[in-house]
């Protein structure tokens, strides 16, 4: 199964999907973040990418998924040409696929998350809260699962995802 994990910075998105891909046996999380700054160390590019991160990211997801992987494909995932591709991703690997949305509805808790966290990742960047409401990020238009972490533990949210994934 392909399970596309999107949603603005600072919703909870990767602690949402580590957890998931420990929860699932036989689960691989693919992190865009994770990829992009690969790239950019290598010093073939430098932000922003564009497309390569997410073209990677479709390449190893599919090459998991003929595995016989589940996949857990995290990013912000903003425009709908990039949701659209990640679904081609499940199709041609022919399983089934999960969109999820992430959001955090507390304006309050979602701007101390962006202002108060710090990277995980060697040189990556955090948005700052201004680049992520400004941030272009298109409505979702077909039905998907919607998990909103605010005011809740990770451990909830994780529990409203595998119910609603059931």
């Amino acid at each position: 199964m392909l399970i596309v994990i999107g949603g603005l910075p600072g919703t909870g998105k990767t602690t949402l999907s580590r957890l998931l891909a420990r929860r699932l046996a036989g689960a691989v999380h693919v992190r865009i973040d994770t990829i992009e700054q690969a790239i950019v160390r290598s010093g073939l590019a430098r932000q922003p990418l564009g497309p390569a991160g997410y073209a990677v990211g479709y390449a190893l997801t599919e090459d998991h998924l003929r595995q016989g992987l589940t996949v857990i494909a995290e990013s912000v995932n903003p425009l709908s040409i990039t949701r659209d591709a990640w679904r081609e991703v499940g199709v041609r690997a022919g399983v089934p696929v999960a969109e999820v949305e992430v959001i955090c509805s507390a304006p309050d808790e979602h701007r101390r998350r962006v202002t108060t966290r710090s990277t995980d990742i060697p040189g990556h960047r955090l948005p700052e809260w201004e680049e992520v409401v400004e941030r272009e990020y298109e409505p979702w238009e077909r039905d998907h699962i919607t998990v909103d972490t605010a005011g809740q533990a990770p451990e909830e949210s994780l529990a409203t995802l595998v119910a609603q994934l059931e």
